[in-house]
């Protein structure tokens, strides 16, 4: 994107009135609410309500986001991100020139990280879940976000839903990620290739986990396998999942679903044991007795988390009426 365009369309002026050439809808800038490499995020104003509005001047960037959304919006019963209203072109005054945009579901939520700080730390895995369900549904679609950070993360509706924002960075498999923040990039921890695959989202999904228990983000260490392992060890919430994060951060689950259950396990025992648990040769009588246990686990964590989810909102739902 030209740096200067990119400075222009950054900073354009409250109540700046943006036409569609070929839809004739206008859109009322209301106030920013970000930008990135490949252009500038507003809320507006419209026929329809307060929408976002996304405009850069790399239309192919912009169409790849369209195409992005377009194909969420096939996914049923995932938040993956909002909902594509508009696409078009508006004629800037300014730099005499066709200025491509689109036009998107405003959603009202609260940034990640500060619903974290409000409500505890017990929401992180809660949220995470629902992140992983998320995520699944794209890598399914043979998409992975590839920028995965707090930042594109929103927290919204009743009950509280994580919603994906920002779909700049998402990437096909198998090519080279678009878009990263060194943070939550495996390439900049040295422990995996910036080759877009599902272990890349995941290994994001384990470093969002860390942060939100260390507020302040950390430099990388020499061995920065084992330095993410002992601030894993340290911390009484992670310890709980450090097998799971471990797993994720090596890059050894190829599907967000097993990291999902893997999850749920470590909620349904509580803390997992920090090595592998060898059990003890049994008899056959004890093995169809285990295997009828296995079954029946399966049904049990499944309602295990179900009433975690519904103690944890009836809690929140509490601490705001009183």
């Amino acid at each position: 994107m030209n740096p200067i365009l990119k400075n222009h369309l950054c900073k354009l002026p409250v109540g700046t009135v943006i036409v569609g050439k070929w839809h004739n809808h206008a859109y009322k800038i209301v106030k920013p609410l970000g930008s990135g490499a490949n252009g500038a995020v507003y809320l507006a104003e419209s026929m329809k309500g307060l929408v976002a509005i996304k405009l850069s001047d790399n239309g192919t960037s912009i169409t790849s986001e369209v195409n992005v959304l377009k194909r969420f919006s096939k996914v049923q019963g995932a938040a993956l991100g909002p909902s594509l209203l508009d696409m078009d072109d508006w004629f800037d005054p300014y730099t005499n020139r066709a200025i491509p945009f689109y036009v998107m579901e405003y959603i009202k939520g609260e940034e990640f990280f500060s619903f974290i700080k409000k409500r505890g730390k017990e929401w992180i895995v809660i949220l995470v879940l629902q992140l992983l369900s998320a995520l699944d549904q794209l890598h399914e679609e043979g998409w992975v976000f590839g920028d995965l950070k707090p930042e594109n993360l929103l927290v919204a509706g009743m009950p509280p839903t994580v919603r994906l924002l920002d779909v700049g960075g998402t990437t096909l498999q198998g090519r080279a990620i678009k878009e990263f923040t060194e943070f939550y990039d495996r390439g900049y921890w040295g422990l995996g290739s910036r080759k877009a695959d599902p272990a890349y989202d995941l290994f994001a999904v384990a470093m969002i986990m860390i942060h939100a228990c260390y507020p302040l983000k950390f430099e990388r260490k020499e061995n920065t396998r084992q330095q993410l392992f002992t601030m894993i060890r340290a911390d009484a919430t992670l310890r709980k999942y450090q097998n799971v994060l471990m797993k994720a951060i090596d890059g050894a689950y190829k599907r967000a679903i097993d990291m999902k259950r893997d999850l749920v396990a470590a909620i349904h025992h509580d803390d997992l044991p920090s090595k592998p648990f060898v059990a003890p040769k049994q008899s056959s009588s004890r093995k169809q007795h285990h295997k009828k246990s296995k079954k029946r686990s399966g049904v049990l964590e499944t309602a295990f988390i179900v009433v975690t989810l519904l103690c944890v909102y009836a809690l929140y739902l509490y601490g705001q009426i009183l």
